[in-house]
């Protein structure tokens, strides 16, 4: 969705200047070098604007890796969205921590909620007891699977469909449109709708290319990154939808769908909470300010 998200943009640029400023895109796929080569060329200038996950600078900015606490953000994909875009919290100070990296994060967005997949079903957090989980390594990945009781395993993304195949791990989290094109319902039982966190990526660019361009060049990037809110989610919306209903229908593999009730959520929530604690004692570089501002901020987006 991230390439999609930069062709769009490309092209309204390019609409409104009659051509005149061109964007060009590219995807990732290794032509840039890893992830942390790609925040580094984002650094230097090598490239003067990136669409990346936050989990990509989480050994530069403490701060962004907060992003992997789950139920942290609403159930509900939307109220997300929107704190996501209107958060003074994300998007003045965890922006000032971001430009002193020379990396300025214009917006914060959401691909869709992330969903588990599971050999078993998972409904309740006893239901992680001694489980495998492929996560990511980030600590406080691991830390919150294994506050659920988990057994978390750090594996690479081009590992994950042979090893969930052959049981090397049992289950794995993404949102539903990662699911359905990576197929790994092909090789899951059973897709807990827990909506336990969302994949948020930002739109950055390069702090000394930007506040070098005149004010109508910034005037221009702004209000189509602004403008830009609206389509993705719309855009997130719709792929998720379609790859819900192709794993639903798929009449070769048969994938139970579990939808979680509001108090099974808040089990799960009531393991995950303190694992802020943790966020805030061995990963912020701040003392967790900038997510405490933002939990009151969600906090009161829901009253």
């Amino acid at each position: 969705m991230q390439y999609e998200y930069a062709e769009e943009f490309a092209e309204r640029i390019k609409e409104k200047t009659d051509g005149a400023i061109t964007v060009e895109p590219y995807e990732y796929d290794g032509g840039l070098g890893s992830e942390s080569d790609q925040v580094e060329l984002l650094q230097n200038g090598g490239v003067q604007m990136a669409v990346m996950s936050p989990g990509f600078t989480g050994g530069m900015v403490k701060e962004g890796q907060m992003f992997a606490l789950q139920f942290l953000f609403p159930d509900s994909v939307e109220k997300t969205q929107e704190i996501l875009t209107n958060s003074e919290a994300l998007n003045e100070d965890l922006r000032k921590r971001y430009e002193e990296f020379n990396i300025s994060p214009l917006a914060f967005w959401t691909e869709g909620a992330m969903q588990w997949t599971s050999s078993t079903p998972i409904e309740e957090p006893g239901d992680f007891e001694n489980f495998k989980m492929r996560t990511q390594d980030s600590p406080l990945i691991l830390e919150s699977y294994k506050a659920y009781g988990a057994d978390p395993t750090p594996m690479s993304w081009s590992e994950l469909y042979i090893a969930l195949d052959n049981g090397t791990v049992q289950g794995q989290e993404n949102p539903i449109f990662f699911i359905g094109d990576a197929s790994f319902h092909e090789v899951q039982d059973y897709m807990t709708l827990s909506n336990h966190n969302n994949y948020v990526a930002m739109t950055t660019v390069n702090t000394d290319w930007y506040e070098g361009l005149g004010q109508d060049e910034q005037q221009l990037i702004d209000e189509t990154v602004e403008e830009m809110q609206s389509w993705v989610f719309e855009e997130q919306k719709r792929e998720n939808d379609e790859f819900l209903e192709q794993i639903k229908n798929d009449t070769k593999h048969s994938t139970e769908i579990i939808e979680l009730t509001e108090e099974q959520r808040q089990a799960f929530k009531d393991l995950a909470v303190p694992v802020r604690d943790f966020y805030r004692e061995e990963v912020s570089t701040v003392n967790g300010k900038i997510l405490d501002k933002l939990v009151k901020e969600i906090e009161e987006a829901q009253e």
